[in-house]
This record gives C-alpha cells, structure tokens and sequence, in this order.
C-alpha cells in the first residue's frame, strides 16, 4: 500500500474500514418519537458549552428508528437535544446521541461531531401505545411512552420540530493527549419530506446511570410529544467557532 492510498483513507482499519466514504447519504423511512420536556435550568446550563446560550430550560428526548441510510443500513438512535441560541440562530445543541449499529457511531463522531456512543435503543407499538426505550448494557436508561397516532399534526409543524440547525462540540486529540481540533460546528437536516405526523399524550422516564446520565436532566414537566416519519438529508458540518483560539486570545 501506497503513502497516497493511506492519505485517501478516511478510517481504520485501512483495508476493512468501519464505514465507507460518503456519497450524499440519504435517510428514507426516519421515524421520530419526540418528547419536550422541561428540566431544571441550572442542570441545562452546566452542560451546555458557551458561546451557545439556553433561554426557557426545554430537552427534547428523541428515538429514531432509521428504515434504510445508505452505507449503514436500518439502525435506530436515541438522544437529547437542546434548545439554544448562537448569534441570535435559533437552534439546538445535540447533547448526547446512542446508537445500536457501530459503523453509523463511528462515521457520525469522525467525519462529523454527533455525540454518538453505542446502547441499545428500540421503538416499536404496544397495545395502542408508540413505546421507546434506551437500554445501556444491560440496564434501562429511558422508556418513552406516547398515545399511538391519537391526533394528525401539521406537516409544516413536523417540519419545523426537525429541520432546525443543529451544534455540536468536534474534539480531536492529540498524541500529548491535549485537544488538535475543538471546534463548535454546524449542520442542518435538508431536502426533508414529512410522510405523516402525529401528536398525543406522552410521559418520559430517565433512570439514573454513572455512564449514561441522561437523568441529569430531570423530567419536571411533559410540554408536547410528536411521531414524525420522513425521508430527508444531511448537510456536511460546518465550524463555526474554534475553542482553541479563543483560548489562545484568552
């Protein structure tokens, strides 16, 4: 193997790569169980990194059962975004995402800077209710329940919930074990259809774990729930503000 051919490579192993080079990756089929909730907004603000500001103290908790991505195949994801503010954007911080399939983990933390952790995250109905659940291991770290298809939400409303920019924090090490990269970036879901969208009665329940601390974030109150299936896209992440000059200024 050439130095050229490992210059071209974006992952290891070299000649067994985790995932493959993307090629404008589509989602067909994303079904969304969403759960806003109010939590304590000391807690929000203690994570949540500058220069990205919270106002009203809301967390969305998302399940996604994705139905065909390309290059990864059906997987299903759960996670925690945060409404925040960047120069006046409206937007969320994507705070912590698990995944049941390794190749979408690893292309979504190295060719991007989704939070991404393996667990074992469901969705599916039972009895009438659209159920998801978040296990770590072997223990239960959420269950999410919501009222099955009880009320047709707006498309444009669907829309809105899911297409908004997102951040995310981007770290890449170095061999002195101190930060290469860290850089707060940007992306935003594009080319989005809404197939259905539905609102109900949900409840959310977050389990106290040391390596999963989703309950750091307490449920105080269910503000609304959406189910929303849709095809849509991914624009590359863009940086947009670097840590390490503002440090270097600092």
């Amino acid at each position: 193997m050439q130095a050229d051919d490992v210059v071209r490579s974006l992952n290891t192993p070299l000649t067994a790569p985790a995932y493959p080079i993307p090629s404008g990756t589509r989602f067909i089929d994303r079904e969304y169980l969403n759960i806003v909730y109010r939590t304590d907004p000391e807690a929000l603000r203690a994570v949540v990194p500058e220069p990205l500001t919270v106002g009203e103290p809301l967390v969305r908790f998302e399940i996604m059962h994705m139905g065909d991505v390309g290059g990864f195949g059906p997987y299903t994801e759960a996670g925690i975004a945060i409404p925040v503010d960047f120069e006046g954007e409206q937007g969320e911080y994507l705070h912590s995402m698990y995944l049941d399939n390794f190749p979408a983990t690893a292309g979504g933390r190295e060719l991007s800077a989704y939070p991404k952790v393996m667990g074992k995250p469901s969705l599916y109905v039972d009895h009438g209710t659209l159920v998801g659940t978040l296990d770590f291991g072997t223990l239960r770290v959420a269950t999410a329940t919501m009222g099955y298809k009880h009320r047709v939400l707006d498309k444009e409303e669907a829309r809105r919930q899911i297409s908004v920019p997102t951040y995310m924090v981007k770290i890449v090490p170095g061999y002195d074990f101190k930060p290469r990269v860290a850089d707060l970036v940007r992306t935003q879901i594009t080319d989005i259809t809404v197939k259905e969208a539905w609102a109900g009665p949900a409840r959310l329940q977050l389990f106290q774990h040391a390596l999963a601390p989703l309950a750091d974030l307490p449920v105080l109150e269910v503000v609304s729930a959406s189910h929303i299936n849709t095809d849509l896209a991914l624009s590359p992440a863009k940086p947009v503000f670097d840590y390490l000059d503002q440090t270097r200024r600092g």
